[in-house]
């Protein structure tokens, strides 16, 4: 196996978001995947939005895509915000 070919089947994080339509047994059974596949849950939301956070390979990512309670999956990463160059008035 290159080195290549294993970087791009290493797991990634993404933070997986539901549909305000999609129910908890929906939500437990992916989550139920991801872990049975390898993956591992970072955290689980719900206040906010529903879905979760997790680091999974890309064949479990496939799994998950085009199931119609999930609303989208994105990359998990650090957001932030710059200062506006106002005077904040």
């Amino acid at each position: 196996m290159s080195d290549s070919n294993s970087a791009s089947n290493a797991a990634q994080s993404f933070i997986v978001v539901y549909k305000d339509s999609a129910t908890k047994d929906q939500i437990q059974k992916h989550i139920s995947q991801v872990e049975k596949d390898g993956g591992e849950i970072g955290h689980r939301y719900d206040a906010v939005f529903k879905g979760f956070s997790a680091k999974m390979k890309p064949e479990c990512l496939q799994s998950l895509q085009g199931d119609d309670a999930i609303d989208y999956i994105e990359p998990d990463q650090v957001m932030s915000i710059q200062p506006t160059s106002g005077t904040g008035q």
